[in-house]
């Protein structure tokens, strides 16, 4: 990332906050949402200052790692989309960073047999449970994040995303879709203290079924189905036992957000906003943001030994709508 030498601050009160990894391997085996394909994945634990790294195992060993980055994005049409300077790709990396970033994980490898992240049951609820299947350790340096120190905006018309300088780092979003089932929905999600474990991880990826044949028909969203995404027809949703929660659908928006932002290379501290937003927007400030060389700098935190740590919250899926 550019310009890392910037200053470095302390805040809060307490001992510095560290990086983390995983204790040990874990693995998991699922389907890729759009080829169809059967997807071996396994999470490793990595060195201070590795980041989040992308190992495609299929290819190559001079052509496998993808730094999961903002400017390694190459696609954000139905999912994001990373790639290296070789054309080596992964896509569908949004539930996974998510789980990643909520999880405080800094440091991980993820080794892949396929082009894209197994879609599991379109959440990021799975990926949370093998990270807490286990265990996460503290290492040797501190955790650096972004802090955001004047808003920007990205915008598409009437949809937009912002970024604003908070002591109270923050999600709130809101969509609006002409389907009855969704319709106009707004959520503040908290970035601390293991709301999104608590609240959000478990939402999944939604869809239409008509748009579902589509993509189908064209060759894509092979291995979608109602065990992997909420689906709906005519306003009705059509998963046996419903929604997880009763606005899930904002609910998975800000777990897409939060895993695109979680491509900065660290936690961005500051209060996102954003109305009827995608892949693309957040994507798309990221860029602005860290172009900007006045609108954020590195820091680092001091934990406050009365605030719990998200890394130390016990994952619970939702049974019922909320």
């Amino acid at each position: 990332m550019e310009v890392l030498n910037r200053t470095v601050r302390r805040i809060v009160s307490g001992g510095l906050v560290r990086q983390k990894t995983l204790k040990s391997d874990v693995e998991c085996d699922g389907v890729a949402l759009h080829s169809g394909l059967p997807v071996n994945m396994r999470i490793r634990p990595a060195l201070p200052e590795t980041g989040i790294v992308f190992r495609r195992v299929d290819v190559e060993a001079k052509k496998q790692e993808i730094q999961a980055r903002y400017d390694n994005v190459v696609d954000t049409r139905l999912c994001t989309k990373i790639a290296n300077e070789h054309g080596v790709s992964v896509s569908t990396i949004e539930h996974l960073m998510a789980a990643l970033a909520g999880c405080e994980i800094d440091n991980a490898i993820i080794e892949l047999n396929a082009e894209e992240v197994p879609v599991m049951d379109g959440s990021s609820a799975p990926f949370v449970k093998l990270i807490e299947e286990v265990g996460v350790v503290e290492q040797g340096l501190p955790r650096r994040t972004i802090r955001v120190l004047r808003p920007v905006t990205v915008r598409d018309g009437e949809k937009f995303v912002t970024i604003s300088p908070s002591d109270e780092p923050s999600i709130e979003l809101e969509i609006d879709f002409e389907c009855p089932g969704i319709g106009r929905q707004s959520r503040r999600m908290p970035m601390s203290n293991g709301a999104f474990l608590a609240e959000i991880a478990d939402s999944r990826t939604f869809g239409f079924l008509h748009e579902v044949e589509a993509l189908q028909a064209a060759g894509l969203a092979r291995g979608g189905s109602l065990d992997n995404a909420v689906v709906l027809s005519d306003g009705e949703v059509l998963n046996e036992g419903g929604l997880r929660h009763h606005d899930e659908f904002v609910r998975h928006k800000i777990l897409d957000c939060l895993g695109d932002l979680y491509l900065a290379g660290a936690p961005v501290l500051g209060q996102v906003t954003g109305s009827c937003s995608g892949h693309a927007l957040n994507n798309a400030v990221l860029h602005a943001l860290l172009k900007d060389e006045a609108a954020w700098a590195w820091d680092t935190i001091e934990e406050d030994e009365t605030v719990e740590n998200a890394a130390d919250w016990t994952f619970e899926p939702a049974m019922a709508s909320a």
